[in-house]
């Protein structure tokens, strides 16, 4: 009972920051919203209604609440790969700033290879999701490799391969594979796409929506990674890099090694990311320009307390305000963009988890003290 109890409280703990980070976001994002001169029950409500998460109050023509919701969870399903991506690189002490083109890369390639040729769906989908893991984890392992034998730090890699893909796979596309209406990638044949159109009810009550194909396969990752991380050695490893390469090194751990191991890791999970969107999501590629979707994954990652589950739930949180800010922006008034502001205080917020942390903690001694039950607890120093 005493175990159940003591896990209990550690699960509150680890809580407690990400939920503080969120309420206070949430109110200074109140502000900003009564600044504009809007009600924010009503821009946070655009927002649910945006995400398929409440009913609107009129839908279009072959759309309804399934519609909305089932592209909520194609944006979802990405942003999730992704965190995990930012996350693994993080237990490892690597900043993998380039999940947006780890992200692209893979997704052109498997457009290319397979996304426009005649493959069932039974053979298209297992070569997109590979070809987004090899490509993907060969991109992540590239850095991971320059990191440890010519000591190049890892955002200047990634930021610099970021223009590296984005430009050459522009090229490609707009020289042999853009279409000439929109010049964005044509779009892929429907069996090579992460994406099941389906459609309920006849006539008038008619509601198509696409189910996301990679949104299994998502969860299944995040209890994977979960698993992995916490217990395996190759987790052990991960976490022990992360903390202190030198007392890991000290301790026999090949460093290097662990360093391409887990930027191969996060540069997988960015790879899944990439293919789960532009060939789920978007069914397209627009040249010369990165996934916003790659760098905020990266808020998500921190929000989420850098642990796999914790990503989980708030790819949940920011994917809302991401997919909800075209309905709110158009039907409220206020400008979509507030949606990344929000991301962006989020980001700041959780960022000082560990501030809060010690805030809440010295409160807390403080409390004791004068109840008499700790008075030898000593205050941090802030």
């Amino acid at each position: 009972m005493s175990t159940i109890k003591s896990r209990f409280r550690s699960l509150l703990s680890s809580m407690l920051v990400p939920l503080l980070s969120i309420v206070l976001t949430l109110l200074v994002a109140s502000v900003l919203v009564l600044l504009l001169g809007k009600n924010p029950l009503e821009v946070f409500m655009g927002f649910l209604r945006g995400s398929g998460l409440a009913i609107k109050p009129r839908y279009g023509g072959g759309q309804g609440l399934l519609t909305d919701l089932f592209s909520y969870l194609a944006v979802l399903t990405p942003m999730i790969f992704g965190s995990l991506g930012v996350m693994t690189g993080l237990r490892a002490g690597l900043f993998n700033i380039g999940v947006a083109g780890q992200m692209l890369f893979p997704a052109f390639m498997a457009t290319v290879l397979v996304g426009y040729s005649d493959l069932p769906s039974a053979i298209a989908w297992p070569l997109v999701i590979l070809i987004g893991i090899v490509l993907g984890s060969a991109m992540g392992a590239f850095i991971g490799f320059l990191k440890h034998r010519f000591n190049i730090h890892e955002v200047v890699t990634s930021i610099m391969l970021n223009y590296i893909i984005s430009y050459i796979t522009g090229f490609f596309i707009n020289t042999y594979y853009a279409d000439p209406m929109t010049r964005n990638s044509r779009p892929i044949n429907e069996a090579s796409r992460l994406i099941i159109s389906t459609s309920t009810g006849e006539g008038a009550d008619l509601v198509r929506f696409h189910i996301p194909v990679g949104l299994i396969l998502a969860v299944v990752v995040v209890f994977l990674m979960r698993f992995i991380l916490d217990r395996t050695t190759i987790g052990f490893r991960v976490n022990a890099v992360g903390l202190n390469k030198y007392s890991a090194r000290y301790a026999g751990i090949n460093v290097g090694r662990t360093v391409v191991l887990a930027m191969a890791l996060s540069g997988a999970l960015a790879g899944l990311a990439g293919v789960t969107y532009y060939l789920g999501f978007t069914n397209n590629i627009v040249p010369k320009q990165l996934a916003g979707l790659g760098y905020d994954s990266i808020a998500v990652a921190v929000l989420g307390n850098i642990t796999p589950v914790g990503s989980f739930f708030a790819s949940i949180l920011v994917t809302i305000f991401q997919k909800g800010s075209i309905y709110m922006g158009s039907n409220v008034g206020v400008p979509q963009e507030i949606a990344s502001v929000i991301t962006g205080i989020l980001l700041m917020f959780a960022a000082s988890g560990d501030y809060i942390n010690m805030k809440i903690q010295n409160t807390r001694r403080r409390w004791q003290a004068r109840k008499g039950q700790n008075p030898d607890l000593e205050v941090m120093e802030e």
